[in-house]
């Protein structure tokens, strides 16, 4: 009896997770309902936050429209409003590159910077172009707009001018119309297919996978958080990954004092993800966060979880330290961007490292500059 309660308790002892000094060991996932966490985020929160984004992106276009149509500076600044307004919903929807998003290349459409000036001004002159090819993601979405709408000439009277007594006036209209244009109808196609039938298939694939829908679903949320969100906003215009920091390549490049939010608004959407929070309320669900508190997953002594969230928690202190102008800041004081770099790279390591293994999910993309 005695010998058969010493191999009951280490059994159990052995099915915990527990930390080895490398990482997680998870125990198996059966149990914890991979399909409610599917509905969770398609329902909750995926295809609402791209309908609130498809809103924005309608009011951007009617705004654009507005402008084009009588050139003031009032309806300029209008459509700068509706600009930060769309280029802010944006943030919420970029992570979820999966589908058609991933099929369309949405967010390399959307947002590539720092923007090809030479490129838009080609663009424009010769009244040619096809914004679908590959070769044009660096001359379109919210950077591109970003340049004609604030980057042209140093006063809204100048930029103003460019789409009223400039000699090709009307090849800036156009192509203006043509940016947001493109972000409604790319967005549409998305949400659309969302509504058709790949919600149904997305949370009916619970399979525990490479090609099941949550192991694609983490492995572009944490692609996104790596690549996109760490090296993209911070790491590269900082020059962690060049031999001089790169000013000149942060988001919003033209519109100064707005390239700090954009960055707070893509640290709170990643964090309310993994938490499973609705895109229209505070009410949570199933998630990358209750996954691991089922399974029990610990590092350190410590709830994995609970280390995840305080590590989004201290990226975004670090990150409200920051000037408005990110670009101003690395100019001024790149020590500040390095350690915001720092705070989001501590949390690549908890996710892509310690949650996948927790999760027995691995990655299926090539790193190019470690963890």
């Amino acid at each position: 009896m005695k010998l058969w309660s010493f191999i009951c308790i280490g059994f159990l002892l052995f099915a915990c997770s527990k930390d080895d000094g490398t990482g997680t060991i998870a125990p198996p996932k059966s149990g914890f309902d991979r399909g409610a966490m599917l509905v969770n985020w398609a329902d909750n929160i995926i295809v609402p936050t791209y309908t609130s984004f498809k809103t924005e992106a309608e009011s951007l276009n009617n705004a654009a429209t507005a402008f084009t149509n009588g050139p003031t500076e009032a309806t300029l600044q209008s459509l700068r409003a509706s600009w930060t307004t769309a280029y802010i919903s944006f943030q919420k929807v970029s992570m979820f590159e999966i589908g058609k998003a991933e099929e369309i290349r949405y967010r390399n459409r959307l947002n590539i910077y720092p923007s090809n000036t030479e490129k838009i001004e080609n663009f424009i002159a010769a009244e040619s172009y096809d914004l679908a090819l590959p070769s044009t993601i660096d001359a379109q979405g919210f950077p591109a707009i970003d340049y004609l709408i604030n980057g042209l000439a140093g006063t809204d009277i100048e930029i103003v001018s460019f789409y009223n007594t400039n000699g090709n006036a009307q090849g800036y209209k156009n192509y203006l119309g043509t940016l947001t244009e493109t972000i409604l109808q790319l967005t549409t196609m998305i949400l659309d297919d969302w509504n058709a039938g790949f919600r149904d298939s997305f949370v009916a694939n619970t399979s525990s996978s490479a090609t099941g829908s949550v192991d694609k679903m983490a492995n572009d949320y944490i692609f996104y958080f790596e690549k996109s969100l760490r090296a993209g906003k911070v790491g590269i215009p900082a020059g962690v990954f060049s031999e001089q920091p790169l000013p000149e390549n942060v988001e919003a490049r033209y519109k100064e004092d707005f390239s700090k939010q954009l960055l707070l608004t893509a640290i709170k959407a990643s964090q309310d993800f993994f938490n499973g929070k609705y895109s229209n309320n505070n009410t949570t669900g199933e998630s990358f966060k209750t996954y691991l508190d089922f399974l029990n997953s610990i590092k350190n002594g410590e709830d994995l979880g609970s280390l995840i969230n305080a590590q989004f928690n201290a990226a975004d202190t670090q990150a409200n330290e920051l000037n408005d102008n990110l670009a101003l800041q690395i100019e001024t004081d790149n020590t500040k961007m390095l350690s915001t770099y720092d705070e989001l790279q501590r949390n690549v390591i908890l996710l892509k490292v310690d949650m996948l293994q927790a999760l027995s999910i691995n990655v299926d993309y090539v790193d190019a500059d470690g963890d």
